[in-house]
């Protein structure tokens, strides 16, 4: 069952599948399409599962679920992934990436691979105050304050 996203609760878990590239118009409303039929039948055990969703900077997909009610299970997870890979594969982009890194500077988001962010810390071509999308939150309520955050804020701090 789809509810909109800003009407979750705050300890809703959070799925965020970052994008190689920023999708096109035509894409975001494929997407939407594509992703509102997915969650309308997302089950576990099935039972209809209470999950919206977002398209930040039309470069990340976000899922949210409220597990108040019915928790994902190990089926329903797999099945969101599957799910996440027929979209790499229709939009030929890359979704499951976890090591690349997204970070914002001059208002364009960039992604690079976690070695080559390391080197930009150490040369001083990125900074302690980048903007970096930290990927690592679990609930909405992270989601909403530290998922876009400065460097510093995040475990990328690690590389200052």
């Amino acid at each position: 069952m789809i509810v909109p996203f800003s009407q979750l609760p705050d300890h809703s878990r959070i799925w965020i599948y970052p994008s190689s590239r920023k999708f096109t118009d035509s894409e975001i409303v494929q997407l939407q399409s594509d992703i509102e039929q997915f969650l309308t039948d997302w089950t576990a055990h099935g039972a209809s599962l209470s999950a919206g969703y977002c398209i930040p900077h039309q470069q990340f997909i976000v899922f949210s679920l409220d597990e108040a009610n019915q928790q994902a299970t190990g089926c329903s997870i797999d099945k969101s992934v599957h799910f996440i890979q027929s979209l790499e594969q229709s939009l030929s982009v890359r979704l499951l990436d976890k090591m690349n890194v997204h970070y914002s500077q001059d208002g364009t988001i960039h992604v690079v691979d976690l070695k080559e962010f390391k080197k930009m810390s150490k040369s001083g071509q990125v900074f302690p105050d980048t903007t970096v999308f930290n990927h690592l939150v679990t609930t909405k309520a992270e989601f909403e304050s530290h998922w876009e955050t400065s460097a510093d804020q995040s475990w990328h701090s690690r590389y200052f």
